[in-house]
């Protein structure tokens, strides 16, 4: 098995060795970074599987903008973001999702559950990078995107084709919350002048549809939604 590789962004020494020295007994490659410049730098040059960004950098840029450069550069917007957040933070968290981190950490954290949090942050991103581009499966939910069917148990529940679109940004957003905004632009035309509310509505519908998964589109209060099936919810 190919060894993952993690790149660690975060100013604090004495905390990064603790992260290096904690991935690296769990089996993981490691690079660090102690500012937003270098960290920039080493995630498009070596592709990491995963970032741990930590939100307080120094030098004027801090985690939040690293994040949105990582999730605007095509080199990199692939690449699972996992950021630390000061405990009881939830500004910089509701942030750090919009701008699409898969997770948050809150300081000071237990090793043992930041470890726990990034298996399941690559196991998904792993398993999404290879059902995303056709479709998904799981239980007794199956979503063909090139067929445009969506079936439970092997009947076609008869989505429309607005909401087969977005069934299909959230599958394949990888487990990221998307906002409303986001879901307005590119499932609906650019010119379309709608609101939050109309994704609300949508959303409301497709849960409907899907009955028993209904709740595994979540919602992410003051941020939107994301796709999260029940062996996800459960890590």
């Amino acid at each position: 098995m190919t060894q993952k590789s993690i790149l660690v962004v975060e100013d604090n020494l004495e905390t990064r060795e603790l992260l290096t020295y904690n991935l690296k007994n769990a089996g993981y490659a490691v690079r660090e970074a102690g500012d937003a410049v270098k960290a920039l730098e080493l995630a498009a040059r070596a592709r990491p599987d995963l970032v741990l960004l930590d939100v307080m950098l120094p030098g004027g840029m801090d985690g939040l903008e690293v994040c949105r450069r990582l999730k605007q550069d095509e080199r990199t917007r692939g690449v699972p973001v996992i950021m630390l957040t000061a405990l009881g933070d939830e500004v910089d968290r509701i942030v750090g999702l919009e701008l699409g981190a898969e997770d948050y950490v809150p300081k000071p954290f237990s090793p043992r559950e930041l470890l726990l949090r990034i298996k399941a942050v690559l196991r998904r991103s792993g398993s999404a990078a290879e059902e995303s581009s056709a479709g998904f499966s799981e239980g007794g939910l199956n979503i063909d995107f090139e067929a445009h069917s969506v079936t439970i148990d092997g009947a076609d529940i008869g989505l429309t084709s607005t909401e087969h679109k977005i069934l299909r940004e959230l599958v394949r957003a990888k487990g990221r919350v998307l906002q409303r905004d986001r879901l307005l632009d590119t499932v609906w035309d650019t010119d379309f002048d709608g609101t939050s509310r109309t994704v609300d509505t949508h959303m409301r519908r497709l849960r409907g549809k899907l009955g028993a998964y209904a709740d595994w589109i979540e919602t992410v209060r003051g941020v939107g939604y994301r796709f999260k099936p029940l062996a996800q919810a459960k890590e």
